[in-house]
C-alpha cells in the first residue's frame, strides 16, 4: 500500500464516519434529543461545563472555544482534576457535557455523582446508551459506532471526528437560535486577522478633518485642489444641508479634463462647479459595517475609497490601502 492510499483509505473512513453521523438526522429520537439539548443550553443562566478524558477531553476543550466564542459561556473541567476539588466550579446553574465514546471512563463518574447529587443536567456524547454514561444522561446524544481510521480499529480518529462534528453544529445551532451576530463575534474575538475583518469601519475609517468635503457649487478648480491636498483620490460634495450630493474622483477629473481639452482652460477651472460634473450614484457604507465586508465591495466594485455616512452626512472614508495595513486582506 502506498502513502497515497493510505490517505485515501482514512479520508474515505473519515467520510463515511461523517455520513453516517449525518444519518442520525433521520431517527426521530436522536432529533428529539438533539433539540432537547439546544432548549436546554439556551436558557442556562449558568455555564456549559464540557468534560472528557484523553482523545475526548482534547475535542472538549476545543468545543470549549468554540462555544464561549459563538455566545455560550463554557469552560473545560478536567475528570481528573475534578475528584481534587474542582467540581467546586461546577454550580447548579450549570450544564454538564460529559464525552465519552466509549461511554464507561472511570474519570467521569465522580463528575455523574455530582451532578445528579445536585441537579446539573447531563448531556452526553457517547456510543453507548447502555453504559454508565449513557444510562445517567438527562439528555443522550447517541454517536453510531464507526470504524476508525486506525487499521487495529484502536487510536480514536473516527470517532474524536464526529464528536467535533456534532459539537460544532451545536454551538452553530445556538449561535443562530440567540441570534448571535458578526458585532457580538467581534467582541470576543478583537484579536488577529479574524478581528481586523470583524472590526467595525467606524474604528479604522478617517474622520472629521481628513476628510476631503467641498460645496457642490465649488468651483472645479477647487475640487482639484483638495483632491491634491489630501491624496485620497476622491472628494464628496456637500449640499447646503450637509449632506452628500455625489462625489468626484482623480478618474472622473482626467476624463473632464480630456473632454474640454479644446476649450478654454479658464472655463474648465473656474467656470465649472463640482455639481455640474459629480457622480450622483455612488457606493458608501454605514459606520457599523465590517471591514471585510467592505473591502469585499471595494474590490468587486473596483473602487480604491469610499465614504461612510450617517443619515446622508459624510462622517468618515474608507481606502483600500486602509483596509490592507490593517490586517483586513
Amino acid at each position: 500500500m502506498t502513502i497515497k492510499s493510505t490517505f485515501e483509505e482514512c479520508l474515505l473512513i473519515g467520510t463515511n464516519a461523517m455520513s453516517t453521523l449525518t444519518s442520525s438526522l433521520e431517527d426521530e429520537k436522536f432529533t428529539e434529543q438533539l433539540e432537547a439539548a439546544v432548549n436546554l443550553i439556551h436558557e442556562i443562566n449558568g455555564r456549559l461545563v464540557i468534560s472528557g478524558m484523553g482523545k475526548s477531553g482534547i475535542i472538549g476543550k476545543k468545543l470549549v472555544a468554540t462555544f464561549a466564542s459563538t455566545g455560550t459561556p463554557s469552560l473545560f473541567l478536567h475528570p481528573a482534576e475534578a475528584s481534587h476539588g474542582d467540581l467546586g466550579m461546577v454550580c447548579e446553574d450549570d450544564v454538564l457535557l460529559l464525552m465519552s465514546f466509549s461511554g464507561e471512563s472511570r474519570e467521569l463518574v465522580d463528575i455523574i455523582r455530582y451532578g445528579k447529587r445536585f441537579g446539573v443536567p447531563i448531556i452526553a456524547f457517547t456510543a453507548n446508551a447502555n453504559s454508565t454514561l449513557g444510562k445517567a444522561a438527562d439528555i443522550l446524544l447517541e454517536l453510531p459506532k464507526v470504524k476508525e481510521s486506525c487499521p487495529h480499529n484502536l487510536a480514536p480518529t473516527s470517532s474524536t471526528l464526529i464528536q467535533l462534528a456534532l459539537g460544532d453544529a451545536l454551538a452553530i445551532t445556538l449561535l443562530k437560535e440567540k441570534g448571535f451576530s458578526e458585532e457580538d463575534f467581534f467582541n470576543f474575538h478583537p484579536g488577529g486577522k479574524l478581528g481586523a475583518a470583524l472590526m467595525p469601519v467606524k474604528d479604522l475609517m478617517h474622520t472629521e478633518d481628513k476628510l476631503p468635503i467641498i460645496s457642490e457649487n465649488s468651483p472645479f478648480s477647487d475640487i482639484l485642489d483638495l483632491i491634491g491636498k489630501k491624496g485620497y483620490g476622491i472628494v464628496g460634495l456637500e449640499n447646503e444641508f450637509g449632506q452628500m450630493s455625489g462625489i468626484i474622483t482623480d478618474g472622473d477629473v482626467r476624463r473632464y479634463i480630456a473632454k474640454n481639452s479644446d476649450g478654454s482652460m479658464k472655463d474648465v477651472m473656474f467656470g465649472t462647479y463640482g455639481k455640474e460634473i459629480m457622480t450622483k450614484s455612488f457606493i458608501s457604507f454605514k459606520q457599523n459595517q465590517s471591514c471585510a465586508k467592505i473591502l469585499s465591495v471595494l474590490e468587486q466594485k473596483h473602487i480604491s475609497a469610499a465614504f461612510v455616512l450617517d443619515n446622508g452626512k459624510p462622517i468618515g472614508l474608507i481606502s483600500m490601502l486602509m483596509l490592507i495595513q490593517a490586517g483586513v486582506a
